[in-house]
């Protein structure tokens, strides 16, 4: 393919390494994102978001003079739209910002390019959101005017990786537009592109984060039924996982991250009379904070006067420096609501938080409870005497299964791990 011109709206976790790799490809990128300091660092060859080995690549895409970051779009040959799609307060797809995307980009389209939408969207985005706004450009779209949506599909600490070797679909507003689009990402991809329509593209990536979320959320009710019941949920599903047809995934405190805590809810929103599996396994997920702190007050129920909580882990999942939806941080805003409750928070992928300390020693002194919030590798050997010679209280609540009975018991801790009796 001769080189292109490729415009990318939006920075963030799929936005940057799509720049960065078309980039190292050898195509010219412009990356675009309405926050100056993501402009100023990328410019700077530098990155605001932790990522393996972006780092090298942003800096050898930008040190070649292939990758430059904008504030505004320009004319281009292809236009790709990666924005955030949140969840407002009740429960429904905040579209403003691919909105404000695609009204941005029409003065700049001219007749051949290529839009394509990579954010997650509800069902009908590209066709009756997006193409209404594409047409005031003048082009006949699906002629003059290639539009399709290409879904990421990537797990954070692992997209340089997954945007290469993973498969991908291209959902076209007609066949031509998602054959243009899928010979685009034929540039870097290795795994297998397949066709469809817009709409069908949509659903499948919402459908796939479903997916998860139900087989989550059928985890989060069996630890609580193995916890009524007096056995440990974890043996259970060890044990079933053993039968080659079950695949049960684990319990924890919620769910989180962009994907899995937020695209069924777009499915709801659309089709609310028909969901109602996938609404009953969003609110088990968003409930297991308050069940969790309800675990706390229990435990700390003796504890006169202010109660100190150490939170380890404050991410969406472990070893990466995602914060967003995560189901940790809505259980802090919980116990300051209560007020009875200091917190100190530790997590080695989090630079700011107003609790946060240092070191997972510093967070444990004089502390009540510790509470093992994600499952970041650093956890997993804790100094179990040494934390407890340092508290106040030894209590700890585990709700990712990554502490040792003995150890715990050894060191003197009352413990409860999530899922157990």
């Amino acid at each position: 393919m001769s080189k292109k011109k490729i415009c990318i709206m939006g920075l963030g976790y799929i936005g940057l390494p799509t720049a960065a790799m078309f980039a190292t490809h050898g195509h010219q990128i412009i990356g675009v994102d309405i926050n100056q300091e993501v402009i100023t660092a990328l410019n700077e060859g530098r990155i605001t978001i932790n990522e393996p080995y972006l780092d090298i690549m942003v800096q050898a895409a930008v040190a070649s003079g292939n990758l430059v970051g904008r504030l505004q779009p320009e004319e281009a040959d292809v236009f790709i739209i990666a924005v955030p799609t949140p969840i407002t307060e009740d429960k429904r797809a905040d579209m403003s910002y691919v909105i404000a995307a695609t009204e941005a980009i029409v003065p700049c389209l001219r007749e051949g390019n290529a839009v394509v939408l990579e954010s997650t969207s509800p069902t009908g985005t590209v066709a009756e959101l997006m193409v209404p706004i594409l047409e005031k450009s003048g082009l006949v779209i699906g002629e003059q005017l290639y539009v399709a949506h290409s879904p990421e599909r990537v797990l954070p600490g692992k997209i340089l990786i997954e945007l290469v070797e993973n498969t991908r679909i291209v959902g076209g507003i007609n066949r031509k537009s998602a054959e243009v689009v899928r010979d685009l990402y034929k540039i870097f991809v290795r795994g297998e592109i397949f066709i469809t329509d817009a709409t069908t593209a949509e659903m499948c990536k919402m459908m796939e984060n479903t997916y998860r979320d139900v087989n989550i959320a059928l985890a989060n009710e069996l630890a609580i039924i193995c916890e009524r019941a007096g056995i440990n949920a974890w043996e259970v599903i060890e044990l079933c996982n053993k039968h080659p047809r079950v695949n049960l995934h684990q319990p924890g405190p919620g769910v989180g991250g962009h994907c899995i805590a937020i695209d069924p809810w777009f499915i709801v929103e659309k089709f609310p009379k028909e969901s109602k599996i996938i609404k009953m396994a969003r609110d088990t997920n968003d409930s297991m904070p308050h069940y969790v702190y309800e675990k706390i007050e229990e435990t700390l129920k003796d504890v006169s006067g202010m109660k100190t909580v150490t939170v380890l882990g404050i991410t969406y999942k472990p070893d990466v420096d995602d914060l967003r939806e995560s189901p940790i941080l809505h259980l802090i805003e919980l116990l300051k609501e209560n007020g009875n409750y200091a917190i100190k928070v530790t997590d080695p992928y989090v630079k700011k938080h107003e609790n946060l300390e240092n070191s997972v020693l510093n967070a444990a002194k004089g502390s009540d409870l510790l509470l093992l919030g994600v499952h970041h590798q650093e956890y997993k050997n804790l100094d179990l005497n040494l934390l407890g010679s340092v508290m106040r209280n030894r209590n700890i609540i585990d709700t990712r299964n990554i502490t040792s009975k003995q150890k715990l018991e050894e060191a003197g801790f009352n413990h409860k791990l999530i899922g157990n009796r």
